[in-house]
Parts: structure tokens; sequence; C-alpha cells
């Protein structure tokens, strides 16, 4: 053995007693990696905070990995976006990240792709349908977390107070009953409409598929002011919103405040998911559940939403990402978010427990509902930015003039597709 070599050794053997061995294929094995875990709130209050899960996956994967430690933060949606985009651009980006959107992280070139940090066993565990949503250019980077369909929830009480036999399938149904509801029960919201930032995206979505419009042509390309879309509002501002049948301000109203005033047995009805299930049980209200109405009758879609899963290059920790990504999708862990929020599964063993154990006719209708859904243009790579400006201010559409609020948009998207 040369000097060199025998110089270079004896630096290896000290390294080692710092912080890790120089070279070899176990030269991480004394280092303790710390993930950062940054995941969207899915609770209403304290004791049902996403919080709660988030820290007990850590604290079991941690016992199970002792060398990889789990930095976890849970943020509400109203400030998810804002948040994570200011970690991006200060360079603190999380390794690991749960929310809305990822197409806007593959334009930057942030992400891992799927096959990177999912051991093949874990992809093919995953829905079909929602793993090829998170594709972008036919390659997967957003991985699916959770799913959901969308449905009319209304209260059979209030209904049947009103003289209401039936749950609406039209727009003039709509119209019919909240006037009914009214007249016969004062105080109560007849129709809550959430337009405010939390998620404004999502509700107008719903309206414009029942006018037949809709975020974008069969090209891909944004149609956030067409015809069908500004009649739809130009309705809603007409028939819902000026008579006083829907909150003062819908702009400035969150769907957490409508999915609890319906709990509360304050509102009559509104476009809601599974997790507004337990929420009414809770509330011990006699709810209803039925499909979207549309301009000329009941839908045979509905919006689907998935939330997803995301990993980020910059620190590096690809194979500790793997770790912990195949560790949170075991099906104990998927299952138990699931119920918490009862909410649909993205992973085949899931939802093969979900569907055959029983336990869940409740979501029956949902599970119905989404092999039909419309969703987001989630991989085009300017939506997270346009659907941030929708958050914003689409929801004005119902107050101000309906084409001039969606006309903007409309550059704003054509300007977030030029910039790209």
């Amino acid at each position: 053995m040369n000097k060199r070599m025998l110089v270079f050794s004896a630096a290896c053997a000290a390294g080692a007693l710092v912080l890790t061995a120089c070279g070899g294929a176990g030269g991480s094995a004394d280092v303790t990696v710390t993930l950062k875990l940054v995941a969207a709130d899915y609770g209403d209050k304290a004791s049902n905070s996403s919080t709660v899960y988030w820290k007990d996956v850590a604290e079991h994967f941690e016992a199970a990995n002792p060398k990889i430690k789990m930095d976890v933060r849970v943020i509400n949606w109203n400030d998810i976006d804002s948040q994570v985009k200011t970690m991006i651009q200060s360079g603190s980006m999380p390794d690991v990240l749960q929310t809305g959107g990822y197409a806007d992280k593959v334009a930057d070139d942030l992400l891992y792709k799927a096959e990177e940090v999912l051991s093949e066993k874990t992809r093919a565990n995953l829905v079909d349908t929602f793993a090829e949503a998170g594709e972008v250019d036919g390659v997967q980077y957003g991985i699916p977390f959770v799913s959901s369909a969308r449905a009319l929830f209304y209260n059979k009480k209030i209904f049947a107070d009103a003289g209401i036999t039936e749950a609406p399938r039209s727009w003039d149904d709509v119209r019919t009953a909240a006037g009914r509801i009214k007249a016969k029960t004062p105080g109560v919201t007849p129709y809550a409409l959430p337009l405010g930032p939390e998620e404004a995206q999502g509700e107008s979505l719903i309206w414009e598929l029942g006018n037949g419009g809709g975020y974008t042509d069969a090209q891909g390309a944004y149609t956030l002011d067409s015809k069908a879309n500004v009649e739809t509002f130009q309705w809603l501002k007409t028939n819902l919103v000026g008579p006083g049948l829907t909150y003062a301000n819908p702009a400035a109203t969150d769907r957490k405040t409508a999915f609890a005033d319906f709990a509360a047995g304050k509102a009559a009805m509104l476009n809601g998911h599974p997790s507004l299930i337990q929420m009414s049980k809770d509330g011990k209200v006699d709810y209803g559940v039925a499909p979207i109405p549309g301009k000329d009758g009941a839908l045979d879609s509905t919006l689907g939403v998935a939330d997803w899963t995301m990993a980020f290059k910059a620190g590096g920790h690809k194979e500790e990402i793997r770790k912990f990504l195949d560790f949170a999708y075991a099906k104990e862990n998927t299952l138990k978010f699931d119920e918490m929020y009862n909410l649909m599964p993205v992973t085949e063993d899931t939802l093969e427990e979900m569907t055959s154990s029983g336990k869940h006719k409740d979501l029956e209708p949902f599970f119905e509902l989404l092999p039909k859904a419309s969703f987001y243009p989630l991989g085009d790579t300017t939506w997270d930015a346009v659907s941030a400006e929708i958050k914003k201010s689409g929801g004005t559409a119902v107050s101000d003039d309906p084409a001039k609020v969606l006309g903007d948009l409309q550059k704003k998207a054509e300007q977030a597709v030029a910039d790209q």
C-alpha cells in the first residue's frame, strides 16, 4: 500500500468517528438524515387535525428506521400554497409535500419522478386512473394520496318543513327549493355557496360542468371565460345570490364554513364530499345525498378530486424518501387516513378493504360517481398558478360582472401559458 493510500485510509477512519465513513456502499450508514414533510390539514378542529395522523406515522417510521428522522409540518388549506411557494423561493424546500397540485413544480424541474421514489410494489398498488392523472407528458411525478367525488347534500328535515319531497335535480329545482326554504325556515342558509379562497376552483367547476362548461377545451386550452361559464355565473348571481338564497358574500366564504353550517343544521343544501358524512352524523343532521343538479337535470358525472404527494430533489434524499413513501402508502396507514376523513382511496388494497368490509355503506354513492368524474387539468404545468388566481378572485363573479371577472382570469391563464 503506498503512502497516498495510507493517508486516505487514515482520513477515512477519522472521518467515520465524526459523521460518516469515506466511500464504500455503506458510507451513509452512520448518518442520521432528517426528512422535512409538509402536509395539508384535512381536519376542522385540533382534535382531528392531520398533524395527529402524520406525527403518528412519523413516530412509527422512525422506530423502524432509526437513521431517518421526520420533521412534520401541517398547514391549513388556505395557506399551504403560499407558504410552499415561499419555501421554494427561499431554497428551504420540503423533501416530501402532500397538497393539492404538483404540475407547477414539474415545470420548474423540482421533483423526482414517481418511479425514483416508490418501489415497484407501491407503484403497482396505485389505482391506474389516479396514477395516470399524476403524469406530465407521460411521466408520473404526482403520487395520488386521497380521492374524492362531489355530490349534493341536503337536510331532509329542513326540506320536509318547507314541503319539499325530493332532492333537486336541475338548477330551477335548486332555485325553487331555496326560495321555499327561505320563506319557511328563517335563519337557515338555503344554499351554502362557498366561493372563498379555500376552494373556489372546486365549487366553480361543479357549476360550470352543469352547463356544459369547464376550465379547458378538448385540446387542453383554457376556456375560463367561455360563453357557458359566463352564463353559469350570471345564473348564480341572478337566481341565488341576488335574491339572498346563499351567503351574503360567497367570495369570502370558505368550504370549511359551509360544511360546519350544514353539520350544525344551519344550511339546507350544498355540494359536498364524503368528509361531510361524519360531520353531519356528529351534528345529528338527517341528511340525503343526490347527484349534482345541472342546468337541465341531474348530472351523470361529477367533479373528481385527487390530492397529491410529491418528492423534491433539492435535498438529495432519494433513498430515504423512498423508504418513507413505501411506509406511508402501506394499507394500515392509507386506510386509517381515508377512514379518519371519510375520503376514498387511491391504492388497490385499501379500495378492496373499504368496498368489501361492509363498513362504508355511506360512501357507495361516491364510489358510483367517481368513475365518471371530471378532473382539474392537473397535468398542465400552469394549473397551480391558474387555480391560485381562481381562488383569489373567481368568487367575485357572482357579485360583479361575470364576463369581466372570468375574462380577467382568462388573460392571466393565457399569460401563465405564455410564460412557461
